[in-house]
């Protein structure tokens, strides 16, 4: 029965072999078909090949030198093309010919122009108007072979690489015209290998994609040739009060030398060395034969002579500041909104940065010498965070550097008011009694600038007398013995109150050896007045289109105080600064009438010098010291920052309402004290500031502004509604306002935020 009827489960296993054994040898039949396949080809091939052999002399005349040249040019093609394609990335943009960048025009905080930023094509004069003489002149100069070439020139390139190796220097450029456009218009001015790289290839892609002409005018229109004006035209308007159009020859060498390195050749700046290279550009069109020495005479002989553009005091810092502001504020508008031209009113005071100007020149010709101080930085600001004045440095044209908003320095004892409210914070009151005693942390033993220890004292008269001691005993007490959870909470306090940098935690830290900017660190004093609300430091009020649209004002958009410290503590500290500025370190600032809290500052080997100090107005912060963290000589705080300080603020508070300091009585304020010389330096008395001109009550700025946002507001509705609207009037003789007139101190409509305190 078995046999008959066999067990299935036992019937699959050689079958599953046989498949097995079939599949195994269809495979090595199929590898053995195919090596022989192969073998055959390969035979076959090589008996083709056989009929092309070349031996001897031929083979290494002809037939290697092609080889290897068809290999090295196959991976030439490979790494052109990974060249290529970042350069290519920068015209992802398709409206890049079209496309403007920002150009911004600055008005002060009561509608005047100050000055303008970034880029405002014209491109409104063909290429045909231009003067003869101005098109010969930039290509004698910068490209003699541009109608020639492909984008790049290569016996150019190689002429200038012959002569700057002869020279041992840099004499003469490679660049194209069509290069240089090629950078305008797509990279930067790094000089590095990988510019150079793309620079050349856009070069390329540029000459495919315009004509000889169109290129030539895009680069007369778009490139930089100092004093903040881009293109010829602009050029001729800031140099020549007259348009490109209009331009002699000697005119037009200059603006043609211009083009290599404005900064170094621009009139306004050093018209000696403009019209040496003005006569380079003349010798340049007698060599390539555009002209006869005969032509050029005239121009050798009058040279041409440029507006004196010295005595423009535009507040060139705070432009470069209020100009990065828009720039981070454009990147938050609506994609949508393709606007690249804007008018904008900033919260500057004009009156008040040409004495800020005035007053810091004066005071470091007079005194500077004596303390060894060459470099000042300055910020005037409201209590809303508003700045008023600001000052970067000495001079605008010797050093763009501002060191207002980008310079980290120490800032000595004026940190110790964050270290003192966060103790406030704890429990701690004025009158609260504590050592001033020796004090370690680790093996760092601090040390007060008096040299000995004064034993117990009230925390206010620790602050008054600026005691080291007890800032770093305050910083272990407020971690509760953890010297580190101390500095941590204080490091929270003052990033709170405004404070941006990387404040690196050191045992030193308590004492000032953090390291701020001088704006946010002023502006961060002004949440002891504001009853423990910190505000944002800011130079933008409102923003218009060309076309006078408002499309931001800080009042509606801009961030709102916020409250870090309690009220209380902040009226303890402003109690303590008081005193700290009218009876301790502080007294040179004193202003006359007017109660002000502050505090001084003065690093190790004297390498920086502060005063920081407040009014029921205005916030104010100097720092003096050198570029190169040299020691001053003994220069304190107390001493030329608080000279400085004082005649400033005392014209910013002449003609407006005075408000006092929370917690701080308003009893007569002292007296201010003749400033006393540095050693050394000149006896002569320092005239009295300037008297500030009548300007608008605070409460008639504020209604006006607030009659221009009503009109505004019920204009937006009346269209948002479909009612047919007539245009606001803009000008004077259609009875209207115009915004940039309106002489208001901000855009928002709370007395407190307008008027020029």
């Amino acid at each position: 029965m078995r046999e008959l009827y066999p067990d299935p489960e036992k019937e699959w296993k050689p079958r599953f072999r046989r498949f097995l054994l079939d599949s195994d040898a269809r495979f090595d039949n199929f590898l053995f078909q195919t090596g022989r396949w192969a073998r055959e080809l390969y035979e076959r091939f090589s008996m083709f090949m056989d009929r092309f052999h070349t031996g001897g002399w031929r083979r290494w005349v002809f037939v290697e030198p092609l080889s290897e040249g068809a290999t090295m040019a196959a991976g030439g093609l490979v790494l052109m093309l990974a060249l290529a394609l970042p350069a290519f990335r920068e015209t992802a943009d398709d409206d890049w010919l079209k496309k403007s960048e920002l150009a911004v025009t600055f008005l002060d905080r009561y509608g005047h122009e100050i000055g303008s930023r970034g880029i405002k094509h014209n491109d409104s004069i063909p290429l045909s108007d231009f003067p003869d003489a101005l098109i010969k002149a930039t290509l004698a100069t910068e490209d003699r072979r541009f109608y020639e070439h492909f984008g790049i020139d290569l016996p150019g390139t190689a002429r200038a690489l012959l002569t700057n190796a002869q020279a041992g220097g840099i004499r003469q450029g490679g660049s194209s015209i069509t290069q240089q456009l090629a950078k305008n218009l797509f990279l930067t001015n790094e000089r590095t290998i990988e510019r150079k790289v793309k620079e050349a290839y856009l070069a390329i892609w540029l000459e495919s994609r315009l004509t000889k002409n169109e290129i030539l005018k895009l680069y007369l229109d778009r490139a930089y040739l100092g004093g903040g004006a881009f293109g010829v035209d602009a050029a001729a308007q800031y140099y020549f009060n007259k348009s490109a159009r209009d331009v002699n020859l000697a005119e037009a060498a200059m603006l043609a030398g211009l083009f290599k390195a404005p900064a170094k050749f621009a009139p306004h700046i050093n018209l000696p060395a403009a019209r040496a290279r003005a006569n380079v550009v003349l010798d340049n069109l007698v060599e390539a034969g555009m002209m006869s020495e005969g032509q050029v005479f005239g121009a050798r002989r009058n040279p041409a002579v440029a507006l004196d553009r010295r005595d423009d005091r535009s507040p060139n810092y705070f432009l470069d500041y209020a100009f990065e502001e828009m720039k981070k504020l454009v990147n938050t508008f609506p994609k949508s909104m393709t606007e690249r031209v804007f008018l904008v009113r900033t919260s500057l005071d004009s009156g008040l940065q040409r004495v800020a100007e005035t007053t810091v020149e004066n005071n470091l010709r007079q005194y500077g010498r004596d303390y060894h101080a060459s470099q000042i930085a300055l910020v005037i600001a409201d209590l809303e965070g508003s700045v008023r004045a600001m000052v970067g440095g000495r001079d605008y044209t010797s050093s763009q550097f501002n060191r207002a908003t980008d310079a980290l320095r120490q800032p000595g004892s004026s940190f110790k008011p964050y270290v003192y409210a966060t103790a406030l914070q704890t429990g701690m009151k004025p009158a609260s009694i504590v050592v001033d005693g020796p004090v370690c942390i680790g093996n760092w033993c601090p040390h007060n600038y008096s040299g000995g220890y004064s034993g117990s004292m009230t925390l206010m008269h620790a602050l008054q007398r600026s005691i080291n001691t007890v800032a770093v005993k305050l910083s272990i007490s407020i971690g509760n013995g953890n010297a580190r959870a101390g500095r941590a909470r204080i490091v929270a306090n003052a990033r709170a109150m405004g404070l941006r940098t990387p404040l690196i935690d050191t045992p030193s830290l308590p004492i000032g050896a953090g390291e701020v900017t001088v704006l946010d660190h002023t502006v961060a004093f002004a949440t002891f007045p504001n009853g423990g609300k910190s505000v944002t430091a800011h130079g933008l009020l409102e923003v218009r289109t060309g076309n006078g649209e408002v499309v931001w004002r800080f009042d509606r958009d801009g961030p709102k105080p916020r409250q870090v410290l309690p009220a209380q503590v902040a009226l303890d500290m402003n109690m303590m600064l008081n005193k700290a500025a009218e009876e301790g370190t502080g007294r040179r600032a004193i202003l006359n009438g007017i109660r002000i809290a502050g505090k001084t500052g003065t690093t190790n080997n004297y390498r920086d010098a502060w005063f920081v100090g407040f009014t029921g107005n205005l916030v104010g912060g100097v720092w003096i010291g050198n570029d190169d963290y040299s020691s001053s000589n003994r220069m304190t705080g107390g001493s030329l920052p608080a000279m400085t300080w004082q005649p400033i603020m005392t014209y910013a508070h002449q003609g407006i309402e005075l408000k006092p300091i929370p917690g701080v009585a308003t009893a007569p304020a002292p007296v201010a004290q003749a400033r006393p010389p540095a050693a050394g330096a000149d006896k002569t008395p320092a005239s009295p500031p300037p008297l500030r001109p009548t300007v608008l009550t605070q409460r008639g700025a504020a209604v006006l502004v607030r009659i221009e946002h009503m009109m505004e507001d019920a204009s937006r509705a009346l269209v948002a509604s479909g009612a047919v609207v007539s245009e606001l009037p803009t000008s004077p003789a259609d009875g209207g306002l115009r915004p940039e007139a309106l002489a208001s101190a901000t855009s928002g409509s709370s007395p407190g935020a307008v008027r020029g305190n």
